[in-house]
């Protein structure tokens, strides 16, 4: 069985075509400016890297030549569409409409659009992915794959806001959480390589990027997790300002003369890192400019670990205990001293860290960076959320 993973920006694009008997990655790539002058894909496959530059106006564009590019004599995998037996989208979120992966039809359809506006800057552009998918493979079977699935397991008193009840049954706004199948990847490949069953462990998740979040996982299911309505919640990112009080956010909109929307779209893209170091929401820049002596850089990287410790002790409280800390995606597979700085000081709940282990550069696999008598286990996971969706995908057919 071959899936097409589809993982659509509103102006982006990206894919990989997996074989589930291998789960091995036969070819990705992803498209870039999207109705934007000066379109680009670029294609991965026998170990090559082809470009196409060509203006792609619409994603049903983008989608034609990335099947054109599969089935390329040159640079293709496959023979036919034949071979390619589903598709499976990322979606981020799913309100309460959804609880698991779906299946696409024209109900599935019509419900994502009611809730288009839970990641305004995600859920429209998946809908303009799979209904190029749909236009370009009619009748291929495809599955909607939602990043809060794995966080529909929070017990009530974790997922809901102290707001007037009958609000919360009228609008449905509470916690969703985000990333759910990075969390739920590194959760099994942690207790893969602890030789444990993930039904008796206590983990705690941390996907660190340019978006982040945090999840108490325990027994294999969600517990909590840092994101909330949308993924502005939760602690700083790289432009997103994480939690703060609401009541701020009318007096900052009142001062700049700046509408609602207006100021959603400031804390969404002007904050965070970026807006406290005032240099990048690149970590890499971050750290560069704090050795260099940059104070607001140092600022900025404080901020995050700190929020990031603070979650980890909530959600090591939340858990009862603590067998494993995982850390992945961009920053927490990578960036080495903040891992650092989000566990200093933590001896005391029986996490150490091997300062060697942690400043090794990561190659790409499992990477135990705790100190022998560190009674918690310390894990860097690269994470693959899409054969995350491949699987469940494949499961759904």
């Amino acid at each position: 069985m071959k899936i097409l993973v589809i993982n659509a920006g509103s102006s982006s694009l990206k894919y990989q075509l997996i074989n589930m008997e291998t789960e091995e990655v036969i070819a990705k790539g992803g498209c870039e400016r999207i109705g934007i002058e000066g379109g680009k894909l670029t294609h991965k496959a026998h170990g090559e890297t082809y470009v196409v530059e060509r203006d792609l106006p619409t994603h049903t564009d983008a989608i034609s030549l990335v099947l054109e590019k599969l089935v390329d004599k040159e640079a293709g995998v496959i023979s036919s569409m034949d071979e390619i037996d589903a598709v499976g989208h990322r979606v981020v979120a799913s309100g309460e409409a959804f609880t698991e992966t779906t299946l696409v039809d024209e109900r599935a359809m019509e419900l994502m659009d009611e809730i288009k506006d839970l990641a305004p800057l995600h859920n429209p552009a998946a809908i303009l992915g799979v209904n190029a998918c749909r236009a370009v493979m009619p009748g291929k079977k495809m599955a909607l794959v939602f990043d809060t699935s794995f966080h529909q397991t929070m017990p009530d008193y974790a997922k809901l806001y102290a707001i007037d009840y009958d609000d919360y049954l009228k609008y449905k706004v509470r916690r969703y959480g985000a990333h759910g199948t990075s969390h739920k990847y590194v959760a099994g490949e942690a207790a893969k390589y602890l030789g444990r069953d993930l039904s008796e462990l206590k983990i705690v998740t941390c996907h660190l990027g340019n978006g982040s979040s945090i999840s108490a996982v325990k027994g294999g299911v969600c517990i909590d997790t840092s994101m909330g309505f949308t993924p502005l919640a939760g602690v700083p990112m790289g432009t997103r300002s994480g939690d703060i009080d609401v009541a701020a956010i009318d007096y900052l909109c009142e001062k700049k003369g700046m509408t609602m929307e207006q100021g959603l779209a400031y804390l969404n893209k002007k904050c965070g890192v970026l807006g406290v170091s005032g240099v990048s929401s690149d970590f890499r820049d971050l750290v560069a400019a704090k050795d260099a002596g940059n104070d607001r850089a140092r600022l900025a990287l404080d901020m995050f670990s700190y929020s990031c410790k603070k979650y980890l002790g909530a959600y090591m409280a939340a858990l009862g205990g603590l067998d494993a800390i995982v850390f992945t995606a961009g920053i927490g597979e990578n960036t080495s001293v903040v891992r650092r700085d989000i566990l200093a000081g933590l001896e005391a709940f029986g996490i150490a860290l091997d300062e060697e282990k942690n400043a090794a550069k990561n190659d790409g696999s499992i990477h135990d960076i705790s100190a022998k008598h560190s009674r918690v286990k310390i894990l860097v996971i690269p994470t693959n959320e899409e054969l995350v969706i491949a699987r469940e995908t494949a499961a759904l057919l």
